[in-house]
C-alpha cells in the first residue's frame, strides 16, 4: 500500500455536460484560481475523441504544473502516462489496480468505493487514496450507483486507515454536514462547473471548510 498524502481542501473535477458551455480548459482554469486542493479531468470518448481529450490534458496539465496543483485523469491510464498527469482515479469496473500500478510506477492511484467490503478490499490494493461515495444522490454520472449515504462516510473515516474525498452530491447547503463526520478532501461537480462563478464558488467552499477548522 502507498502512502501518498491527500490534500486537504477541495476537489475538484471536470464536467463539461454541466459547466454551461464553458470547455473543460476554462473550467480547470477557474477551479484552480479559487483554489482547489486537486483536480481531476473525467471525460468519457463517446462524447469526445481521444486527441481532443489530450490537447485539452495537455493544456490542463500546464495549468497545474504552474499552481502545483495534483493532477488527475480519470479512467484513461494511457492519457494519464502521456500528458505525464500525478495520477490516475479508477472505478471498480475499471482496470486492476494491480495492472495499472505497475503501468504508473509511483503516480497516484485513487479508486471509487461503494461500500466497507470494497474500502476494505482497498486495503489490499496498491492505492494511494479513496473515493467515498456517492454520499447522496447525483445525477453527474449515467452509470452512478445509488447513494451510500453518511454512515458509509463516517466508517471510511474512522476505520479505513486510507486518505479518502467525499464525493456524490455533495453541495454548499449540505457540505457542513459532511465535514462535521471529519472529511478533510471533499469533491463536488456540479456545484462547482455549474456555477455562474466557478472561482468564487470555490473560494466560498474553502471558506466553510475554514469555519469548520478542515483549513488552516
Amino acid at each position: 500500500m502507498s502512502t501518498k498524502f491527500l490534500p486537504a481542501g477541495i476537489y475538484g473535477i471536470t464536467a463539461e455536460k454541466f459547466s454551461l458551455g464553458r470547455d473543460n480548459v476554462t473550467v480547470a482554469r477557474e477551479m484552480i484560481a479559487g483554489g482547489v486542493a486537486v483536480l481531476q479531468y473525467r471525460e468519457k470518448h463517446d462524447r469526445k475523441s481521444f486527441r481532443a481529450m489530450y490537447e485539452e490534458c495537455l493544456a490542463i496539465r500546464r495549468l497545474t504544473r504552474e499552481s502545483g496543483t495534483p493532477f488527475i485523469v480519470n479512467d484513461y491510464v494511457e492519457l494519464a502516462m502521456l500528458v505525464d498527469a500525478d495520477g490516475v482515479h479508477l472505478g471498480q469496473d475499471d482496470l486492476p489496480v494491480s495492472a495499472v500500478r505497475r503501468r504508473v510506477g509511483d503516480k497516484i492511484i485513487g479508486l471509487s468505493t461503494h461500500g466497507p467490503d470494497q474500502a476494505a478490499a482497498a486495503l489490499e490494493e496498491a492505492v494511494d487514496y479513496i473515493g467515498a461515495g456517492p454520499i447522496f444522490a447525483t445525477r453527474t454520472k449515467d452509470d452512478v450507483c445509488d447513494p451510500v449515504g453518511l454512515e458509509y462516510l463516517d466508517h471510511v473515516i474512522h476505520h479505513v486507515p486510507l486518505p479518502a474525498v467525499a464525493i456524490g452530491g455533495i453541495k454548499i447547503n449540505n457540505i457542513d454536514r459532511v465535514l462535521a463526520l471529519g472529511a478533510r478532501t471533499v469533491c463536488l461537480v456540479t456545484e462547482i462547473v455549474g456555477a455562474p462563478d466557478i472561482a468564487g464558488t470555490v473560494r466560498q467552499l474553502k471558506a466553510k471548510m475554514e469555519r469548520n477548522s478542515v483549513l488552516p
